[in-house]
């Protein structure tokens, strides 16, 4: 039996969702670098997940951005660390911060209008700043 991720208080998802592949990780690192492959490369099928609301899915497709394929699937790498326990670990805690944020409702702005108040408050300013600027011009330029 697969094993439930929590995600948000409505979202979960099946661990067999989620598929995991290690290679080898890049840069500097010693003979270490050349024998072990501790670098893990997660892959999510988004568009095929049946854990994720319509509206999650499409916000999550937008946030992935380049870490998304063309087929849907999100490839997260991470091999900050030296073990693969911890790299799987940044892996998944990537993948779901990045759910949790296509999962947040972002709040719609209705635009307002200025109150009348603030729009005579407005233009009395505006119109003494004139004055003021009309009173520094020289009487020739004024004629």
């Amino acid at each position: 039996m697969a094993r439930m991720i929590r995600v948000t208080r409505h979202i979960a998802l099946d661990e067999s969702e989620i598929a995991e592949s290690f290679i080898r990780a890049s840069g500097p690192g010693g003979q270490n670098v050349n024998k072990l492959s501790t670098a893990v490369q997660l892959r999510f099928d988004a568009r095929q997940s049946p854990s994720l609301p319509e509206e999650v899915r499409a916000r999550l497709e937008r946030l992935a951005g380049k870490r998304l394929t063309r087929e849907g699937v999100i490839v997260i790498t991470a091999q900050r660390h030296r073990t693969r326990e911890r790299n799987r670990e940044d892996a998944l805690e990537r993948l779901l911060a990045l759910i949790r944020q296509a999962a947040e409702r972002q709040a719609v702005r209705h635009p307002t209008r200025p109150t009348q108040a603030s729009r005579r408050r407005r233009l009395e300013g505006k119109r003494r700043r004139s004055g003021v600027k009309n009173l520094r011009r020289d009487q020739i330029d004024r004629d």
